[in-house]
């Protein structure tokens, strides 16, 4: 409920290069007529038109002619006319940029597929496993979901009360691969976004809005009296024989006067 809200509150202006992923083609399209009448937005736009490519393949349409719409239709592509300025109107196609191969994960589009397409993704493009991916993948993978693996014997992996048994009842997709008589499972699961800090400061004076301007943080770390330092020292009155040399230095700086000590030691 809370991304269809976030989706609808969307607009050309507070779209970014992650939350671009949130939308689609006819999201688009009604964006860009929403900012038909804001000047800064057509003083940006092309700055707009980069975010959406991020995640949208753009195209377009030359001629108005029905045949160049059906063609971009048939290939996926929403068809649309904007408004570029009060002069002049342009006919675009667009198309969600599919996430088909590992090689199409991003960081910015990695927290907007679920555990089942990512699965999907790995299996079409999987031979040698996990390992088999470069560290770059592995780190935008690991940055969306928790990643587990196990590998057994094909007997084995599926035994109940095990390890697959256990991570699929916690709600994570698994993919298989194969490895001769062993099968290694992949286990993923879509980790929870984390919410961001917010701090809140008193104000004074009656005034309740935040400024950040109006803040200073003190360090009286450095700014103690000398006279408030105390430094406890050894308490004559809890030193016994047991614990007396430890409040000793028993070391000599002269290595000779400790060997004829111990020379002496030895002869008695």
């Amino acid at each position: 409920m809370e991304q269809e809200t976030e989706k609808k509150t969307l607009t050309l202006k507070t779209l970014t290069k992650s939350t671009v992923w949130d939308v689609q083609e006819n999201d688009i399209f009604r964006m860009w007529d929403a900012a038909d009448k804001d000047a800064e937005m057509k003083e940006n736009m092309r700055h707009y038109i980069d975010i959406i490519r991020s995640a949208f393949m753009i195209e377009e349409v030359t001629t108005d002619s029905q045949i160049a719409r059906t063609k971009y239709e048939k290939q996926g592509y929403k068809v649309g006319t904007v408004k570029i300025d009060e002069n002049q109107k342009m006919t675009l196609a667009i198309k969600k940029r599919p996430i088909m191969r590992v090689t199409d994960l991003t960081y910015e589009n990695i927290r907007h597929i679920s555990a089942a397409k990512l699965i999907e993704v790995l299996d079409r493009n999987f031979g040698g496993g996990w390992d088999s991916l470069s560290q770059s993948i592995k780190d935008i993978i690991e940055n969306g979901f928790d990643i587990s693996t196990t590998t057994l014997p094909k007997d084995r992996l599926h035994k109940k009360g095990g390890m697959y048994e256990k991570k699929v009842e916690d709600g994570y997709e698994v993919l298989e691969v194969a490895k001769g008589t062993w099968v290694e499972a992949i286990f993923a699961k879509a980790k929870p976004e984390a919410e961001k800090p917010r701090m809140k400061f008193n104000t004074y004076g009656g005034n309740n809005e935040d400024n950040d301007e109006d803040v200073e943080i003190e360090d009286n770390y450095y700014k103690q009296d000398e006279e408030d330092i105390e430094i406890d020292g050894p308490n004559d009155d809890e030193i016994t024989e047991d614990n007396y040399s430890t409040m000793m230095d028993l070391g000599s700086d002269d290595p000779d006067e400790e060997a004829e000590n111990l020379s002496e030691y030895a002869d008695e």
